[in-house]
């Protein structure tokens, strides 16, 4: 006899657990779904807009695209504000003369206010780049409104002879490119590469406008320098991808950061031609940044670029610049497709619609509307955790900072030590100032990579201790990595060497 089916009733008993567990899944799925189409919203909310003037490739001043988009204008004119941070409280009186030492010249400033100088509060930074041009006038941040004017009121090209190439990330470039190269871009940018200064600078009208990150026709977003299109193609290349195109290739979610890529990087001048170029061929990280820099090869036959010779110790120095999207590629955001613009230019409402802040500010100007998109947590708590990201970096580059200027203080009082010494301390030196300016100068204060910025201020520091050993006599082979050390480093493709 077959056994006896159960009841009814019985069924019921047994079914309603698993009934349970599928509407508590519904539910999780549903607050799931929620969750990421309110992202997904942020990220890609279509503006309607009724066009009261047409926009042209050489529609290049930005109050024309406002008349279209006034609330995006009305941001992008707030950037002329300041905001107040931690590391920089308030704007101080400029000085209306202002002289060089060993200068006779005085050199008159236009502007009423500027931001501090970060020489005032670090002068640990005169040390770091004596003989060069950053160790005159170096200055904190301000919005994209006091771009061209800050940099065109610089001691740096005053007082120093610079290239137009400065003028790439500082200007809205399409049109002085498209005047230099008659209607040729590529042409026009390597003319002003090799102009003097301020033969370039006199052709730019205005700070970073529309028309350098936006189509006209369409609004989408795209690459106008030529720096940054040349690097995306070499890095693509060393990954195995051949003929990239930034404007072609890249996705909109891409280019939420590569719009900032174009002038928020580290780069250099390459070759008589002062071609602005970023040392991306072997890849982002800056161990492959620092290989690519020890194999450049100069005019007169000798390898490995440098930026200036050091006034105290006679060591050849590479500046670092402002890598803020290298730094923000080794980070979790990027990890996770949160861009550049996610955060710095946070959706707001506007007249009831939905638009990007373009006054492209500090997100901790308002970090519920940064933040908030993703983090559950309160203000409260989310100020703590860039506080203590924050201060922990500052501490780090404190002690490598302090190492460096302990080595070059070093190198210069040395006495009784060989030619041989001396040049490999001077490597050394070298090595150690361009780790800790890469992090000093990328302007996130530790928070776009905390772990990876800290990484790169324990070379420094190792690279300066190692300088220092290289007077007393240590060799090149006594303070090379260790096989274990080695073996690790190439166990994770050799980024901690």
């Amino acid at each position: 006899m077959g056994e006896t089916a159960p009841s009814a009733p019985q069924q019921k008993t047994r079914l309603w657990p698993l009934a349970v567990v599928a509407l508590g899944a519904a539910a999780v799925t549903f607050v799931a779904v929620a969750l990421l189409t309110n992202i997904f919203e942020r990220k890609h909310t279509e503006v309607t807009v009724a066009r009261v003037v047409e926009l042209t490739d050489t529609t290049y001043d930005a109050a024309t695209w406002g008349l279209d988009y006034p609330a995006e204008y009305d941001g992008f004119l707030a950037t002329a504000n300041f905001t107040a941070s931690g590391h920089s409280t308030a704007l101080v009186p400029a000085v209306a003369e202002r002289v060089v030492a060993g200068d006779d010249t005085v050199y008159p400033d236009s502007r009423d206010q500027t931001t501090a100088s970060k020489l005032v509060a670090d002068p640990r930074l005169v040390t770091l780049w004596k003989g060069y041009a950053f160790a005159i006038d170096y200055r904190h941040l301000r919005g994209h409104q006091w771009m061209l004017t800050d940099q065109r009121e610089t001691l740096r090209v005053l007082a120093r002879q610079q290239p137009g190439a400065c003028l790439n990330c500082h200007a809205s470039t399409l049109p002085v490119m498209e005047e230099l190269g008659q209607g040729d871009i590529e042409a026009g940018f390597a003319a002003m590469n090799k102009l003097p200064y301020a033969e370039a600078a006199a052709l730019a009208e205005h700070p970073v406008q529309c028309v350098d990150c936006h189509d006209p026709e369409t609004m989408a977003l795209r690459v106008t320098r030529p720096a940054l299109a040349n690097a995306l193609t070499a890095l693509k290349a060393s990954q195995g991808i051949a003929d990239y195109d930034v404007n072609r290739d890249a996705s909109s979610e891409e280019l939420r950061s590569y719009v900032c890529a174009q002038c928020h990087v580290e780069y250099y001048f390459a070759g008589e031609g002062k071609t602005l170029t970023f040392p991306w061929a072997d890849g982002l990280d800056i161990n492959a940044v620092w290989q690519y820099y020890s194999e450049v090869e100069n005019a007169d036959g000798t390898t490995g670029f440098t930026d200036f010779t050091h006034a105290i110790t006679g060591a050849g120095v590479v500046k670092a610049q402002h890598p803020e999207f290298e730094t923000w590629s080794a980070g979790v955001h990027a990890a996770n497709g949160v861009s550049c613009a996610d955060c710095h230019m946070a959706y707001q409402t506007v007249n009831s619609q939905k638009v990007a802040n373009h006054q492209v500010t500090n997100p901790m100007a308002d970090p519920n509307a940064s933040c908030g998109a993703c983090h559950s947590q309160s203000e409260a708590e989310l100020r703590q955790r860039v506080d203590v990201i924050q201060n922990r970096f500052v501490d780090s580059r404190d002690r490598a900072l302090d190492a460096l200027t302990q080595l070059i203080d070093n190198i210069g009082q040395a006495q009784g030590v060989s030619e041989a010494q001396l040049d490999l301390a001077r490597q050394f030196q070298n090595k150690a100032s361009f780790y800790v300016d890469y992090a000093y100068s990328e302007n996130s204060y530790g928070f776009h990579a905390p772990d990876y910025l800290q990484r790169i201020l324990s070379q420094s520091l190792d690279a300066a201790r190692q300088g220092q050993l290289a007077l007393l006599g240590m060799t090149a082979e006594q303070l090379a990595a260790s096989d274990v050390a080695l073996a690790n480093a190439e166990a994770a493709d050799g980024l901690g060497i």
